[in-house]
């Protein structure tokens, strides 16, 4: 058998497995974990883009948030696998070692405790919560390659409700696509189609959201054309709708669509005395066909033109973006604004040196129970957990201001404090949640204080592959809650992950 035939044999045998999926249904560092998030490529011919600003999320020890983004071609070489898990990283598939695959898997176990559940005076709830992931992702010769994700998400507890498929799903197809790129003139073009997770732009607005058990995935294409310096992504997808029996009840949600277009510049790394900083421009569109606002539902199309810069500077860390917001809603404009202003600063040259930083964000609210201009800010899809650990914020008619500081009391261990004030933007609209949903009343009552949080996170990394992490919150209601019967509550969750 000549080689090309093993390649299209291989070829043929990844489009049928991944193409039918969507459509049916060593310094030990931190992690990638939810408060934070590419692809490398195995035989770069071409001066690629900064992996690490591709929009795949970042990647440490090897391990990244989204698996189809680490490489491990390393482990080609024997020399250079420390266990037997290595091995499972690179296993050949033809004499030439061109066809090969990397496998992976995870499995986290997690209990959260929440008091006045939803901010009510209930009694408090407990989540035990399981989530097992396993993944394949099989590259056939330097430019095609195919990934298969499944995942089982499992709760128990009490005062659980009625849990959302992204909490209890007995299997899903998490991930299923297939990946090709050419390089051409210095310029690698690629496009991906399937269901995939989308990490290109400000995490507060698109996110795996890896609070979830089962991760958010869009259904759809993805294109880019990346140079050493310039690059530019397009994409067309639509949300998966999970059901939580298995993997024939999860579909591309027919009521939404999210498109566009982010651009990234790598600034020259001898600006600012030595730097690794980058501008990333973005212009998309949601269509939404059952939006709700004001408890009214009907179509909804925004679109959102700005851009973020972000990177390091010697010690000092920024994460900075705005975007405009306008279209419609039913009959209503919309005209809206985000404003994220994120830095830290290193004190001391080591990557593990204290932090000291803070976050001053604002997202615009108003009209969300009017007939003037829908001033509601809204994020498509971002990481839920930035304001509350609880989700009991967003960034929609929003005002926070938080210090912060990060720093290791022993070897491998990462403790982050920070104590955050929020306000309302408009007294006249609700408060809202991560849902998108208000808590009902809000608007009603003219206070602006929303509340105090203060959070405390530890995260021990064991190994690259073991981590145990402890979170702790304290949400003090201010008056736009209490004063319509909203409480305070507690908050705290643990949990163990091992991934290979």
């Amino acid at each position: 058998m000549t080689r090309t035939t093993r390649i299209l044999r291989a070829t043929a045998l990844l489009a049928s497995a991944t193409l039918a999926a969507p459509l049916a249904a060593q310094t030990k560092t931190p992690a990638p974990s939810e408060a934070g998030q590419t692809r490398n490529p195995a035989t770069p011919t071409v001066t690629s883009y900064p992996a690490a600003a591709a929009g795949d999320g970042a990647t440490t020890n090897g391990f990244n948030l989204s698996r189809w983004a680490e490489d491990w071609s390393s482990y080609r070489d024997p020399k250079k696998r420390d266990d037997p898990l290595d091995r499972l990283k690179y296993l050949p598939l033809d004499g030439d070692g061109d066809i090969y695959l990397t496998l992976s898997g995870e499995l986290r176990l997690r209990v959260n405790h929440t008091t006045n559940p939803n901010l009510r005076d209930l009694p408090a709830q407990r989540q035990d919560i399981n989530r097992i992931v396993a993944g394949a992702d099989l590259h056939v010769g330097p430019h095609l390659r195919g990934f298969v994700e499944v995942a089982h998400g499992g709760i128990g507890g009490v005062e659980l409700g009625v849990p959302a498929a992204t909490l209890r799903n007995d299997l899903v197809v998490q991930q299923a696509f297939v990946e090709g790129d050419v390089e051409a003139a210095g310029v690698s073009f690629g496009l991906r189609y399937g269901r995939q997770e989308f990490t290109d732009g400000p995490n507060l607005l698109v996110s795996q959201r890896d609070n979830n058990t089962i991760r958010y995935t869009l259904n759809g294409w993805r294109g880019w054309a990346r140079s050493a310096t310039l690059r530019a992504d397009l994409f067309d997808l639509k949300p998966t709708a999970y059901g939580d029996l298995g993997t024939d009840d999860d579909i591309s949600d027919p009521a939404r669509r999210f498109s566009g277009i982010t651009m990234g510049w790598a600034v020259p790394k001898s600006w600012f005395g030595g730097s690794k900083l980058y501008v990333d421009p973005f212009f998309w569109r949601r269509r939404n066909n059952v939006g709700a606002w004001g408890g009214r539902i009907g179509p909804a199309e925004r679109f959102y033109a700005g851009t973020r810069i972000w990177g390091d500077a010697g010690p000092l860390t920024i994460d900075w973006s705005a975007n405009h917001q306008f279209g419609t809603y039913i009959n209503q404009k919309i005209d809206a604004w985000q404003v994220f202003l994120a830095q830290t600063y290193r004190l001391g040259k080591p990557a593990t040196a204290p932090r000291i930083g803070f976050h001053v964000d604002y997202a615009s609210g108003g009209g969300g129970y009017g007939d003037g201009k829908l001033r509601d800010a809204y994020a498509p899809f971002g990481n839920n957990i930035y304001y509350s650990y609880q989700l009991f914020l967003t960034p929609s008619n929003l005002i926070a201001a938080a210090p912060n500081v990060t720093f290791s009391p022993l070897r491998n261990l990462r403790v982050t404090a920070e104590y955050q004030f929020t306000w309302r933007d408009d007294v006249r609209d609700a408060v809202y949640r991560a849902n998108g949903q208000p808590f009902a009343g809000t608007q009603r009552f003219g206070a602006r204080k929303i509340a105090d949080v203060a959070r405390l996170q530890a995260v021990w990394t064991i190994s690259p592959r073991l981590s145990v992490t402890g979170r702790y919150e304290h949400l003090a209601a201010g008056p736009a809650l209490t004063d319509a019967g909203y409480k305070s509550s507690d908050f705290l969750a643990g949990w163990i992950s091992f991934r290979f």
